[in-house]
C-alpha cells in the first residue's frame, strides 16, 4: 500500500473544528477515490499537532487522489492550521494484532537511512522488531513506512489505549535500539498521539 501523510501544527484550542471536518467532509471525499483504503487521524491536544493519513493500493491512486483533495485541505484544516507538511511513503510493513480504536496511543518514529539500505531495514522491522513489539500488551497495529528516494521512513505503533502505550515506552525503546543498529537508520524523532481514527484495510 502507499500512503500521504498529512502533519500540521496550529492553535490547540480550535483542533476539535479540524477533526470534525476530516471526520466528516474528509472522510467523504476519500470514500469516493478509486483505491481508497482507509484512514486514520491522529492528534496531541496538547501542543496542537494533527497527524492525518489517508491509504491507497497504489501509488497512481494515491496520486491521482491529491489532484482532487489538495484544493479542500487548507479548508477543511482551518481555522486550526498554521502549518502543513505532506509527505508520500510505501507501507512496506503492515502488521495488525487488531483493530485500533477512538482513545488508544500511536508511537511514531522517524527515522533517515541509505536509500540503498531500504531492503535491509524491511527485513530487519519484519524480523526483530515486530516480534519484539507483539511481545508488548496492548498492541494492535505496525507499521513501516518509508521514503526510498529520500531516505527517510516512519514507525507506526498502535495501541488500544493510553495506560498500554505509556506501558510500552521502555520495551519499544529497546526494540527500537536493535532495530536500527541492524538496520543501519538514524532516529530523528520520536512523538505520541492520540488514535482519533484508524480504519485501514491491509487485506
Amino acid at each position: 500500500m502507499f500512503v500521504r501523510a498529512i502533519y500540521t501544527t496550529g492553535d490547540p484550542t480550535k483542533i476539535d473544528a479540524a477533526i470534525r471536518a476530516l471526520n466528516t467532509e474528509g472522510r467523504e471525499l476519500l470514500e469516493d477515490r478509486p483505491g481508497y483504503r482507509g484512514a486514520s487521524v491522529f492528534v496531541d491536544r496538547t501542543l496542537g499537532k494533527l497527524l492525518a493519513a489517508s491509504w491507497w493500493e497504489s501509488e497512481e491512486a494515491r496520486q491521482n487522489s491529491d489532484e482532487v483533495l489538495r484544493e479542500r485541505r487548507a479548508g477543511m484544516l482551518e481555522p486550526f492550521l498554521g502549518t502543513v507538511a505532506v509527505d508520500n511513503y510505501e507501507a512496506l510493513v503492515f502488521h495488525q494484532v487488531r483493530q485500533p480504536e477512538p482513545g488508544g496511543g500511536l508511537r511514531v518514529t522517524r527515522l533517515e537511512f541509505d536509500p540503498t539500505d531500504t531492503d535491509l531495514l524491511a527485513d530487519t522491522f519484519r524480523a526483530t522488531v515486530v516480534p519484539k513489539l507483539e511481545t508488548l500488551a496492548g498492541l494492535a497495529r505496525a507499521s513501516l513506512l518509508v521514503d526510498r528516494e529520500r531516505g527517510r521512513g516512519m514507525v507506526g505503533a498502535l495501541f488500544v489505549d493510553q495506560a498500554s502505550l505509556a506501558a510500552s515506552r521502555a520495551g519499544q525503546a529497546a526494540a527500537r535500539h536493535e532495530g536500527a543498529a541492524k538496520a543501519h537508520v538514524t532516529v530523528t524523532g520520536l512523538e505520541e498521539f492520540e488514535v482519533v481514527l484508524s480504519d485501514v484495510r491491509g487485506d
